[in-house]
């Protein structure tokens, strides 16, 4: 049956307050694309009702877990940097840019209104040469810019890298201006590290920064910035090893301008007693305080709510606000040590100003190992590490990277909790070569939803029969996947059979020993 023109749905024929809700729902930069110059109504409404003073020109596409493409369309590139930039360039206030769109957005306009300015995913060699030189980069950091954002592609087995560690130092040098910067912080799964603590003195040196996020290699860098950034109220800072330091290891001087201190370090330190505490009582005039470490000690106890009080918090006074994530491992080796329960923990934290605190003990008997994990709730961080078997509930809706590790079998009620506790999970990587004792093949799936990277090197081929066969595990968003291909061959028993085809038909990284591909692979991985 035809429908008459009138009762066609025509867009043109909405109410502005409509039009407007619509427009709001589009990334900025897809609005001006489609919008701008459609008509002069639109054109009235993109441009009054957007008042535009932000433009994010990256458009992330995901080609793996460590492998995202931030370029734009070319076509949408040259009309945004023809036909709108022209018209708005002077109200920008704060812009985002990739490498290969620079020279269309970044290098086009003068933006005298510019203050924030986000480097996404730029080369280091282009990046240092975009500073030294003559460009509207160099002028808009010497001139303009109070808050940077600098991202550089992210090598996970690469070492530390020189040239990275001069950019920031340039960086502050030249910047004239600068109170916040974000380096190498953008992205939760970046994680490139800078090395400064070797630099001269004169290096890393600003009377204007006051709030810094960045990773570095050791915490003798951290105790080099805490000295030379004399006016910092906030550093957010990830170590990625802490060992005894050689730089400033005597310094008492009190950090009376630091307002604001988060420390991550994954690798598990043998050096919170006299690295980690002697820093944080310089302190003293700290009002937020922000922990996630893993900590190895010997003939000791675990670190509870008694201990940070007494050690920590009793030396920062005007504190108000403590978030913890804290792993423990204890060695006692041939000496007994009466180690508190749970429950004894649980009660070191109450009358303080810890809040809701979660809390497990796990003694692993195969190694005379105790394990504890301490953290404050709701938890609040993306990480998640050395979960095992002593693991009971809470909700954990911001972990997006989670390991797990044990002595003893994960069986098919673990990872199910687990598809249900961490709903948001990106990363998962399984350690254990103990294998499952209790194989369940249960008619509802466990999903995980965002999966997108799977670590399975360092296990029991049983664990790839639970997490990669479709009629155990669904993994819709899987796109990596790390594993030894004997484990492969075995649970396909040679690539003759197909429980894992349905959750490996999407996979685009296979990290694996090598081996020479077999006949029926491609099967298994279409796009690899």
């Amino acid at each position: 049956m035809d429908i008459p023109n009138n009762n066609k749905l025509n867009i043109l024929n909405l109410p502005n307050e409509i039009l407007l809700f619509i427009f709001n729902k589009l990334k900025t930069i897809d609005a001006l694309y489609s919008l701008v110059d459609v008509n002069e109504r639109f054109d009235r409404l993109i441009f009054d009702s957007l008042h535009i003073r932000n433009l994010d020109t990256t458009s992330m596409v995901l080609k793996s877990y460590y492998n995202r493409n931030f370029s734009i369309d070319k076509n949408v590139l040259l009309r945004i940097s023809e036909k709108i930039l022209p018209r708005i360039y002077h109200q920008l206030n704060e812009l985002i840019v990739e490498q290969y769109s620079m020279e269309h957005i970044l290098f086009a306009f003068n933006y005298p209104q510019l203050y924030s300015l986000s480097l996404v995913n730029f080369q280091e060699e282009m990046l240092f040469e975009c500073l030294t030189g003559d460009s509207i980069l160099h002028h808009l950091l010497t001139q303009q810019i109070t808050d940077l954002n600098v991202d550089v592609p992210y090598k996970p087995k690469s070492k530390v890298s020189e040239s990275l560690s001069n950019i920031f130092a340039l960086i502050l040098s030249i910047s004239q201006r600068l109170i916040n910067l974000n380096f190498c912080q953008l992205f939760p799964y970046q994680k490139t590290t800078i090395s400064i603590y070797k630099l001269p003195s004169t290096s890393c040196v600003s009377s204007t920064l006051t709030k810094l996020k960045v990773n570095v290699e050791t915490f003798d860098d951290c105790l080099y910035l805490v000295r030379h950034l004399k006016y910092l109220l906030t550093l957010i800072i990830d170590v990625k090893k802490i060992s005894l330091s050689f730089y400033d290891r005597n310094n008492k001087e009190k950090l009376p301008e630091l307002k604001y201190f988060s420390l991550t370090s994954m690798m598990f330190t043998s050096h919170y007693d006299d690295q980690i505490i002697p820093l944080l009582r310089r302190m003293i005039n700290l009002k937020e305080l922000k922990l996630f470490l893993a900590v190895l000690k010997n003939h000791s106890t675990y670190i509870d709510g008694i201990q940070l009080h007494d050690e920590i918090l009793i030396h920062m006074p005007q504190l108000n606000k403590f978030t913890f994530s804290i792993n423990t491992i204890i060695l006692n080796e041939n000496i007994k040590i009466d180690l508190p329960s749970n429950e004894d923990i649980q009660h070191s934290f109450i009358g303080k100003i810890y809040g809701k605190v979660g809390s497990y003990v796990y003694v692993r008997s195969e190694d005379n190992v105790v394990v504890s994990h301490v953290y404050s709730l709701p938890y609040q961080f993306q990480y998640f590490l050395h979960l095992a078997n002593y693991f009971q509930g809470d909700m954990f809706h911001t972990v997006r990277h989670l390991t797990m590790h044990d002595g003893r079998p994960f069986e098919y009620n673990l990872f199910k909790i687990i598809s249900q506790r961490f709903p948001l999970l990106k990363e998962l990587c399984v350690i254990n070569c103990i294998p499952q004792k209790n194989k369940q093949h249960s008619p509802i799936l466990i999903i995980f939803h965002h999966l997108i990277l799977l670590d399975l090197v360092k296990i029991h081929v049983d664990y790839a029969e639970q997490l990669l066969f479709d009629k155990n595990t669904h993994l819709p968003s899987l796109l990596d996947l790390c594993i030894k291909y004997k484990s492969l061959a075995m649970i396909t028993n040679g690539f003759t059979n197909n429980p894992i085809r349905g959750n490996c038909a999407k996979i685009k990284k296979l990290l694996a020993d090598r081996f020479i591909r077999p006949k029926n692979f491609h099967e298994y991985f279409p796009l690899l």
